[in-house]
């Protein structure tokens, strides 16, 4: 009898126990940033019939209903192609939205769709996406691996915005600037004056690059530790994704003239330098971008060419994200994207883009600062360059070409 009573005590000691742990446990990893969206903006009161008086009964938070709430979170359907709001029947609002995780926000109400080819041109751009990772002629390092076999630092380029259910791959040379900028005003991670900055060319340059603006996939692991892949895969599952891209050989132009035209004294260091002695016959090149730029010496968009294409580059450093292939960036083939933008469709799919995530009525996509860059440049720029050197160059990028749905530049290859 004195044993089968210390037996249902230690069982009730265990129990308590394991529900000490588990509190303890959800107040440490699920309390902070698990909730899949927080409410942006209060929303439009709308004006409610007195409440009935009811027994004021102390009511003391249950754990199981905490994580009955949490679980429904999760399962709630992701953003997807946006249909416009229906006004609802607000009777008995308040109590719903008590009831459930969903922010209250004041949706654009939209009178005409989304235009079918704009629609179309998504789904044929994803569709691409899906059929090049499956086709086994379009071979890239790193194209058959799992998400969990990518490297930490190789995820730094997933910018996430828990407010809104948002996942963004910057390619740099792709407009990233722009989208950084709303990026930062949709996270309202900047202030002014104590009120969230909203307008995105406010945003001083040197803090839309500033790494601490954003929150990156690769900083899950100083938050959440070994929790970090599991919790990036339910964002990855529920979250909308999206980055933009640009013709491979174009966006290489962009670089080269974006930082070595321009007095860039960090990129002149790093790579003109070893350029001008690999390439240009000068074992000893000006010791600053200054003094290179008041003799006129800077290296050709040809020695860019011969730097990208030694095999003594990649040995020494991994591609800087200014030239870097996209499929390294963003991982197409291990990221199912939802949305695809095109820079040269840039101002179509941004306010599509925006559309669809339902933030159109909190920032807009701006319109200045275009890169000038234009494609029918490719054939002046590449006549410096040796034909065998831009196939070698094509193979280097055509991942890139063939996942995005980009031509072969035939009249470049082919002279």
């Amino acid at each position: 009898m004195g044993t089968s009573r210390m037996f249902r005590i230690f069982v009730v000691l265990g129990s308590a126990f394991m529900i000490l742990l588990i509190i303890i446990y959800w107040d440490d990893v699920g309390a902070s940033h698990l909730y899949l969206h927080t409410p942006v903006s209060p929303g439009p009161k709308i004006p409610h019939p007195p409440p009935q008086q009811r027994p004021q009964t102390p009511r003391t938070p249950s754990f199981l209903s905490d994580i009955d709430a949490f679980v429904n979170q999760f399962l709630e359907p992701g953003t997807g192609e946006p249909t416009d709001p229906v006004p609802a029947d607000t009777s008995n609002q308040s109590e719903k939205a008590e009831e459930r995780y969903i922010p209250r926000r004041e949706w654009k109400i939209h009178l005409t769709p989304v235009a079918a080819e704009l629609r179309e041109r998504q789904e044929q751009r994803r569709r691409l996406l899906q059929e090049m990772c499956a086709n086994d002629s379009v071979v890239f390092p790193g194209k058959n691996r799992s998400f969990d076999d990518i490297p930490n630092k190789e995820l730094d380029h997933l910018i996430v915005d828990d407010r809104h259910g948002i996942i963004y791959c910057y390619v740099p040379k792709v407009a990233c600037s722009n989208w950084k900028r709303i990026m930062i005003v949709l996270s309202e991670s900047l202030l002014q004056d104590g009120v969230p900055q909203r307008d995105p060319l406010a945003i001083p340059r040197d803090l839309v690059h500033n790494s601490s603006m954003h929150f990156t996939f690769n900083k899950f692991w100083k938050r959440y530790g070994k929790f970090a892949r599991h919790l990036m895969k339910v964002k990855l599952k529920k979250y909308t994704k999206f980055l933009f891209v640009r013709d491979p050989f174009v966006r290489l132009i962009s670089a080269y003239r974006n930082k070595f035209e321009l007095r860039n004294d960090d990129f002149y260091r790093r790579f003109a330098q070893v350029m001008l002695r690999r390439y240009a016959n000068q074992p000893t090149p000006p010791a600053s971008v200054d003094e290179a730029f008041a003799v006129g010496v800077h290296p050709s968009f040809s020695h860019f060419i011969q730097y990208l294409l030694d095999p003594q580059t990649e040995k020494e450093m991994p591609f800087n994200e200014h030239w870097r292939q996209v499929y390294r960036l963003c991982h197409p083939c291990q990221i199912q994207y939802d949305f695809v933008g095109h820079l040269e469709t840039a101002e179509e799919d941004a306010e599509h883009l925006l559309r669809q995530l339902r933030v159109d009525n909190v920032v807009e996509f701006p319109t200045s600062h275009r890169n000038l860059t234009a494609s029918s440049w490719e054939a002046d720029w590449f006549s410096t360059v040796p034909v065998e050197a831009r196939r070698e160059l094509y193979k280097l990028y055509e991942p890139d070409f063939r996942l995005f749905g980009y031509d072969r530049p035939d009249s470049i290859l082919n002279e």
